[in-house]
């Protein structure tokens, strides 16, 4: 049997939506909405004795009764200079008790200095996975965050098919998605086309882009790097995407430029520890050297034993395949498949020792130099 409150609603009769705001007398409370606060009076009842009236304004409706018992609601205002609307007040309250609060409508970034630490996580069969934007799953796996700097997720999309997401973007100052397992359909802003994201292959999301993941496979798995860590997600619901013309490869979206690093089209180089090669996927010239991201593996030659270290806030590596061993100045880590360290500026370790079947994702911001 289906659940009613699960069923759809028949909408179609649906004129708007008010917010019910309990009053003790209309008056001063109306006067407050009307003359400070610039609602208008849409509609008042009965005339000669007025027990409810409905405002609007702002984007909002309220419904102010009489005699309903309750709490009145807490109301929010979004405001392009908060400062200026009450002289510097960012809270007023309303004769009947209500509180409106005044809130910047389009918040800026928030970047909260680096906080570095060496951050081991390893793929535990009770590893925890948390629900997140439009059904996914979450591996978090930076848990202290680098005090609020970055975040690093292992990211799941169970069901194949159609994702439930909308046309969005993220105030960020970097985010890259690499593709871990299966394949993902993703919708990009000055695209006209759907870009098709399979296993091995990365994106670089510049700040501010419009996208739209569409559908997955069954299973498929992505790994998430951004800065900062709490970052605000924006709906678009007036861009369509696919985009109905194109944008340029070199355009600028806030200084960076966008990119889809397709692995099968990808070239291998000599990395700068002896023993690996690498691919690089070009983020570090579409972000001007803010940040690097490159797929390293064994190449056949012995390992090198000197000691490497990077001068950078962020360093990121994320086991794909195979097992690697790290000594961390005399201490020794081994990590697997989905096992990933975060090391901090300057950290000195060895690569000490490396399956011949090893891959790992590096990020690293700045760029690392080779």
């Amino acid at each position: 049997m289906s659940d009613p409150a699960a069923t759809p609603l028949d909408l179609q009769p649906v004129r708007g939506a008010a917010v019910r705001m309990p009053c003790a007398t209309l008056e001063p409370t109306l006067g407050f909405f009307v003359e400070r606060l610039g609602f208008r009076v849409d509609s008042i009842f009965p005339a000669d004795d007025p027990r409810q009236a409905t405002l609007s304004g702002h984007g909002l409706v309220l419904r102010l009764e009489v005699g309903v018992s309750g709490e009145p609601p807490s109301l929010t205002l979004l405001c392009d200079e908060p400062d200026a609307v009450a002289g510097g007040a960012r809270e007023l309250q309303a004769p009947n008790g209500a509180r409106v609060q005044l809130c910047a409508a389009d918040p800026p970034m928030h970047v909260p200095p680096t906080v570095a630490e060496r951050v081991i996580t390893t793929a535990a069969a009770d590893a925890t996975w948390t629900h997140g934007r439009a059904g996914l799953r979450y591996r978090d796996l930076l848990p202290r965050r680098h005090g609020g700097a970055f975040v690093a997720s292992h990211i799941r999309l169970l069901e194949g098919g159609p994702v439930k997401d909308y046309v969005h973007f993220h105030k960020v100052r970097f985010q890259m998605i690499y593709c871990r397992k299966g394949w993902v359909r993703v919708a990009y802003e000055g695209r006209t086309d759907v870009l098709l994201m399979q296993e091995g292959d990365c994106f670089l999301q510049p700040p501010l882009i419009r996208h739209r993941v569409l559908e997955s496979s069954a299973g498929a798995e992505v790994v998430e790097i951004a800065a900062p860590a709490e970052h605000i997600t924006v709906a678009d619901h007036d861009m369509p995407l696919p985009s109905a013309a194109a944008l340029p490869p070199e355009h600028d979206f806030n200084g960076q430029r966008f990119v889809h690093h397709v692995a099968s089209r990808a070239a291998w180089a000599p990395w700068r520890v002896g023993g690996f090669e690498h691919r690089d996927t070009g983020v570090g010239d579409a972000t001007q050297g803010l940040a690097g991201v490159r797929v390293v593996r064994r190449n056949g030659v012995a390992l090198a034993t000197q000691a490497s270290s990077h001068d950078t806030e962020f360093c990121f590596y994320f086991v794909l395949a195979g097992r690697v061993t790290l000594d961390l100045s005399g201490q020794r880590c081994t990590l697997s498949s989905d096992d990933c360290i975060t090391l901090p500026g300057r950290d000195r370790h060895v690569f000490a020792e490396a399956s011949e079947d090893l891959q790992m994702l590096e990020v690293t911001l700045p760029a690392a130099i080779e």
